[in-house]
């Protein structure tokens, strides 16, 4: 079983070969696999570890302490994650050294060739054209601007379908749980939420198709498309999306030549080579301050043109999409998740109340919504059913009608 363990360095893996292994024997495999000393873990199942700054902030999270717990209690499955945080630095073991040329075995030219890296432009992207529901990015880019007022970044992830041709099209954004500063976005993912999520999509006949977010009003005062942090984030989130047409899309204010205040979107791909180095772990991935926001740091030198180099221009990592837009078969007028003010079942109630003029499924046709009702719902049953309803945009059966009714006149 493999289990991923997030930290202040990133996402990293701990395979553990007996799924009934014990808290104490997880964390010698933590030791033995990541070099953190067991006495030096705090591990947890919840993600705000990660926003503890303090030893004495970590010993609050205490689910994870006794070590003759079976890790099963946990409910962990092939590719759950879990939070780490740990004091002092970590030592970890370079590559094995082949000898070669005069004291080991000799190099051909063909092996120099074959060793190098060459990092160059991809001119055409896997994605002939992104397409985004017009409610459901009005409804994305309306909160960062007037809510939020590009001070602080936002992400969603996108989700929608892929044509043949290579055309994306997005028709709902799902917000997951984050804090967001002026330079950098943290996703606090909820492995469970996003099961609802998905369940949802299917039913709906779609997946999910890339990555959105903004970058904030300071941002737009330097000289880059996308830092290396962003760079370093929609690698990872386009490598686990696993789909060719992966689209990543920047959402950001910029001043027109008026000397107002545009919302400007831009949309790419990572290029293949891009998502190929961060798969096989040649991004430094500890970004300091004082680094060149433009610039990505490998671990070995990769070839650009002609020259040797541990810096590469993030630009040569995207690959530009066209944008349209469309009216999906979506609304997006209910509350969204994970923001500021939570979503409650008076939200539900207010929505029946401002909907009585249209079909029952009319009514529900809102991801948003689907979301929340969802969280009381059986997801392997229930959520498919009511989804497909959604889709097919016909009669919702009588009793989730009467359950849907009674759950918003309750609140």
């Amino acid at each position: 079983m493999m289990i991923r363990i997030r930290s202040r360095d990133g996402l990293e893996r701990v395979t553990i070969d007996n799924p009934h292994a014990t808290i104490a024997q997880l964390k010698s495999q933590i030791e033995s696999q990541l070099r953190v000393p067991v006495q030096s873990q705090t591990l947890s199942s919840n993600q705000n570890l990660l926003l503890a700054k303090t030893p004495d902030d970590w010993s609050r999270f205490t689910d994870m302490d006794n070590p003759h717990t079976p890790i099963s209690s946990f409910n962990l499955t092939h590719g759950s994650i879990l939070y780490l945080a740990y004091q002092g630095e970590r030592t970890i073991p370079g590559p094995t050294v082949q000898p070669a040329g005069s004291f080991g075995r000799k190099m051909t030219m063909d092996d120099l060739i074959a060793k190098q890296m060459r990092v160059t432009r991809q001119e055409n992207p896997h994605c002939e054209l992104v397409s985004f529901d017009r409610d459901a990015a009005n409804a994305f880019q309306h909160y960062v601007n007037e809510t939020l007022a590009f001070a602080v970044k936002r992400g969603g992830f996108m989700y929608g379908t892929v044509s043949p041709e290579g055309k994306v099209e997005v028709h709902f954004i799902y917000e997951p749980p984050q804090q967001g500063t002026e330079e950098n976005l943290l996703l606090l993912r909820d492995p469970d939420e996003e099961k609802l999520v998905d369940a949802i999509a299917i039913g709906l006949g779609m997946r999910k198709v890339g990555f959105i977010f903004t970058q904030t009003i300071s941002q737009d005062k330097k000289d880059y498309t996308m830092s290396t942090a962003e760079v370093l984030q929609a690698a990872e989130l386009h490598s686990e999306g696993d789909l060719k047409e992966w689209v990543t899309a920047i959402v950001k204010l910029e001043v027109n030549d008026d000397g107002a205040a545009d919302v400007h979107f831009e949309a790419f791909q990572m290029s293949d080579m891009c998502v190929r180095l961060f798969k096989e772990g040649w991004f430094e991935t500890d970004v300091k301050d004082e680094i060149d926001p433009k610039l990505s740091k490998m671990k070995k030198d990769v070839v650009v043109g002609v020259k040797d180099t541990r810096e590469v221009d993030n630009d040569f990592f995207l690959v530009v999409v066209k944008i349209a837009d469309h009216q999906g078969p979506l609304s997006s007028s209910f509350p969204i998740e994970n923001r500021i003010i939570p979503v409650s079942m008076n939200a539900l109630k207010d929505h029946f109340n401002r909907t009585k003029s249209l079909s029952f499924v009319k009514r529900i046709s809102d991801f948003h919504l689907l979301l929340l009702l969802a969280k009381f719902l059986d997801i392997n049953a229930d959520v498919p059913a009511l989804a497909e309803c959604v889709l097919t945009q016909s009669a919702v059966p009588e009793g989730y009608k009467l359950l849907i009714e009674s759950m918003a006149s309750a609140s």
